[in-house]
């Protein structure tokens, strides 16, 4: 199994488009800075045939170190989910 990578999509943009790798790498980090204050700002963002990033607000709770038994209270934290589209699940389930 193959990791992408940001520079692999980099130069599938360079490839593709035919845009110089420089140009394609500002394009790509133009979107994914977009996406990331978009998140940061509390708003979800939405691609369509791709899917959804939303954000989930966390409670406190109390936790366990597996390896001590020491319990230790996890504090409460914003996490990002990541629910793919239907046409994204049929392509990866095909």
């Amino acid at each position: 199994m193959k990791t992408i990578t940001r520079a692999d999509v980099a130069e599938t943009i360079y490839e593709e488009i035919g845009l110089s790798r420089k140009d394609s790498n500002d394009i790509l980090d133009m979107i994914l800075d977009e996406i990331v204050n978009e998140l940061s700002s509390g708003n979800d963002v939405k691609l369509s045939s791709f899917g959804t990033f939303s954000l989930r607000d966390k409670k406190a709770r109390a936790g366990r170190n597996p390896k001590t038994g020491v319990e230790a209270e996890i504090c409460s934290r914003r996490v990002i989910s990541f629910k793919p589209s239907q046409t994204m699940r049929k392509i990866i389930n095909a």
